[in-house]
């Protein structure tokens, strides 16, 4: 987990062509996105289509990924963030986030790009073959974690190898429980690896190019 201070940022919509901007408190993030070898610790599941333990965890759906959260901070003594609610199934039901727990949860999008701009300004913070795996370079798979330059933070594939899930909500009105993903695959072309480009999908798939990284609240 890398400490990230607290700032703000401007997030923007290519399709609605609106912008707005969100102050984020300090909190923490983990240095690479959950590889398969973590994932199966937690969990004793290996669900990802491309296999390695040090690959990141693919094939997993948003309430795969807000149940892993769970699972880690009961194994490390952590107050779970997330209360799922008695109608839950494998795939949906109600959730909320509590605020003061200490436990790991999914970052906010704008937690995400926060962490993943590193205080630069610019669509990417390097030159994209050195940052990330993107169809220009990636042959056509996935990669372990760690192989390509980190971020100032000192955070690791931020853009390309595998999307991350967010907790936000895409756009209620028009695509309802649709969640939020950010920061490009293997597979993506170049416009795509960009840490203001925003994705979306249901939080019952399970896309074999979307994986997620944990974040932690800052105790006050």
């Amino acid at each position: 987990m890398v400490a990230i201070p607290a700032g703000r940022v401007t997030l923007s919509d290519r399709r609605t062509q609106r912008s707005w901007s969100v102050a984020v408190e300090p909190y923490s993030i983990s240095r690479f996105p959950v590889t398969q070898s973590q994932y199966a610790h937690v969990t004793g599941q290996r669900p990802s289509a491309a296999h390695g333990d040090r690959m990141p965890v693919e094939t997993v759906s948003w309430w795969d990924a807000v149940r892993f959260c769970n699972a880690l901070s009961r194994s490390e003594g952590l107050s779970p963030a997330y209360r799922i609610g008695a109608d839950a199934d494998a795939d949906g039901g109600s959730i909320e986030w509590i605020a003061s727990a200490d436990g790991y949860r999914l970052p906010t999008e704008a937690e995400w790009e926060h962490a993943c701009r590193a205080e630069t300004t610019g669509p990417r913070y390097g030159e994209l073959d050195e940052i990330a795996w993107y169809r220009g370079n990636s042959d056509g798979r996935m990669h372990e974690v760690g192989g390509k330059r980190p971020n100032a933070f000192g955070l690791y594939d931020m853009l390309g190898n595998v999307w991350d899930w967010c907790w936000d909500v895409y756009d209620a009105e028009v695509y309802g429980a649709y969640r939020v993903l950010r920061g490009g695959g293997w597979f993506d072309e170049h416009w795509s690896c960009r840490a203001s480009v925003r994705r979306r999908s249901h939080p019952s798939f399970r896309p074999d190019d979307v994986g997620f990284r944990v974040v932690r609240s800052v105790s006050r």
